[in-house]
């Protein structure tokens, strides 16, 4: 292994979707240097590079933004702020007009108007023009070094980080004066695609430094794909009719409402679809759309729209989910100084309350909270005075520093973190007494990995932190699931199917060893009696 590399810098990105290239850019244009590190490479890592994805651009019309507002309200069982709603669609409008201009984003002209459609972008040529901006801007990028642990002064300010250069077969610590955490979501290693990375790392480092999360039980987003395919592109399946098994029509079976439908018919049989409900125009628009949706059929010879195909449905927890990390003001600091988040690292409920799909409303969060904490951690890193690498603490544990003898291993903790987190039974189609045994065992594992997984050299720590962390996102999970005992959002219980008014709150958590849930009223300008 090559001698560690050590940096200092004022402000650290953790991550490289969206949201961190956003606040890299951000940082950077509030007079810090920026430093950003990736698992992998930024530009092409997560769940944004490969898809098409539309964007909560709305123009700044009261009526158009007072529908916008109002469209997803009941679906997040009323957990939303309005105050929040209006920042984000302010600054995503701001945002998506500077990505046309200083961002260079080719968006497509309208022939009829002449004007461009900045209602969305395909997630390709959108990295490659962030990592390009980023790059013009100064930001320094260090791609295939995963972040580990953060670091951490005695009166337990974040100031840094720590990790694994891949390529460089080296570790790196790096020093700054405040860390943005846009590490992406957890998605339980389900092979959704793109979210190979997000594995919940910069959750469970949050954690670590004590930073609460919120709307951990809103994680349980499950997406359609074709079987044995990773692309989960669920919207297309508005378009679809599915069947049975034997070929009858599954009533009832849909893309929004009538998922669980679909999840209840795949315990005991398979379930085909076919997009047999869009016209010719609609096709058209489908394929420019998402050109790797229809990719996995046209190498199978199977034509969507006129040929039944088998479908399941692939887990992706919080990246489609969204809860996160606590955001404590408007700057989306948390509750530890020196650290912000943004993006599906951070809680969504914000906008979202309960209930998010793809694209959207996600898109819009990545781009304009990554404004506001890249900002933010730049105006806090300018204040701070420098300090030393000997000065820090390393605040990671689990999968790094075993309290007994090591004796398990990265892969055979995932794969018992998986058997608890993906079955549909345990996290889509919920219920108490499943959901208890789930955590239960969960709660086993976290105590033996705690003691027994690690330390480990180079690509086998990034694993081990990788399952440690899967496995904590899934406790925090089922416990907040746990603690709502009743059906709001995406969290439905079929032990408390109706939703409780009493319940119209958000549930806090956090903790290792022992995870704690507690209650928090919502926003007053959400006050609502369902």
């Amino acid at each position: 292994m090559s001698a560690p590399l050590e940096l200092s810098t004022d402000v650290l990105v953790i991550g490289g979707g969206p949201a961190a290239a956003w606040a890299a850019l951000h940082a950077r244009q509030g007079g810090a240097e920026v430093i950003l590190v990736d698992k992998g490479y930024c530009g092409t890592s997560g769940a944004t590079a490969p898809s098409g994805t539309g964007v909560w651009y709305v123009a700044p019309d009261p009526e158009l933004r007072g529908a916008a507002k109002a469209s997803r309200e009941a679906l997040g069982g009323y957990l939303a702020d309005h105050s929040w709603m209006d920042r984000v669609l302010d600054q995503t409008y701001l945002n998506m007009n500077r990505l046309a201009t200083e961002g260079r984003y080719p968006f497509p002209v309208d022939p009829e108007t002449g004007r461009e459609n900045r209602t969305g972008v395909q997630g390709p040529e959108y990295m490659r023009r962030m990592r390009a901006w980023i790059t013009r801007a100064g930001v320094t990028i260090l791609d295939h070094s995963p972040a580990l642990e953060l670091l951490v002064e005695p009166d337990g300010s974040v100031r840094g980080a720590a990790g694994y250069q891949r390529h460089h077969h080296r570790d790196y610590s790096i020093t700054s004066g405040a860390v943005v955490l846009a590490s992406g979501g957890c998605a339980f290693l389900s092979r959704a695609l793109g979210t190979n990375v997000d594995t919940g790392d910069g959750t469970l480092m949050a954690a670590e430094v004590g930073a609460q999360l919120s709307g951990m039980e809103f994680s349980n987003a499950y997406g359609i794909a074709a079987a044995g395919s990773t692309v989960t592109k669920t919207a297309y399946y508005g378009y679809a009719t599915f069947f049975h098994d034997d070929g009858r029509v599954l009533e009832g079976a849909g893309s929004s409402g009538g998922r669980s439908v679909i999840a209840r018919t795949l315990l005991s049989e398979k379930v085909f679809a076919q997009l047999d409900r869009a016209d010719e125009e609609v096709q058209r628009r489908m394929r420019l759309g998402q050109p790797n949706f229809f990719l996995q059929f046209d190498r199978r010879g199977i034509n969507p729209f006129t040929d039944r195909f088998e479908v399941d449905l692939i887990a992706e927890g919080t990246v489609r989910g969204t809860g996160g990390v606590d955001l404590i003001d408007d700057t989306c600091a948390t509750s530890v100084r020196g650290l912000y988040a943004a993006g599906d690292a951070a809680t969504r409920e914000r906008i979202c309350g309960g209930f998010t799909g793809g694209g959207s409303h996600n898109s819009a969060w990545a781009m304009s909270s990554g404004t506001w904490a890249g900002s933010a951690a730049a105006q806090h890193a300018l204040a701070q005075s420098p300090v030393g690498q000997h000065d820090l603490i390393g605040a990671g544990r689990a999968g790094l520093r075993p309290t007994s003898r090591p004796s398990l291993q990265p892969d055979e903790v995932m794969a018992a973190a998986r058997q608890q987190l993906l079955p549909l039974r345990k996290n889509y189609l919920r219920h108490g007494d499943r959901m208890v045994e789930a955590v239960n065992e969960l709660d086993t594992l976290w105590a033996g990995l705690s003691a027994d997984l690690g330390p480990l050299a180079g690509p086998d720590r990034v694993r081990a932190r990788q399952a440690a962390a899967v496995t904590a996102v899934g406790r925090w999970m089922y416990r907040s699931a746990l603690s709502r005992t009743e059906t709001r959002g995406m969290s439905k219980r079929e032990d408390h199917p109706d939703q409780d008014p009493r319940q119209h709150h958000h549930i806090l958590s956090g903790g290792l060893d022992k995870v704690w849930t507690a209650p928090r009223a919502t926003a007053p300008t959400l006050a609502h009696a369902s």
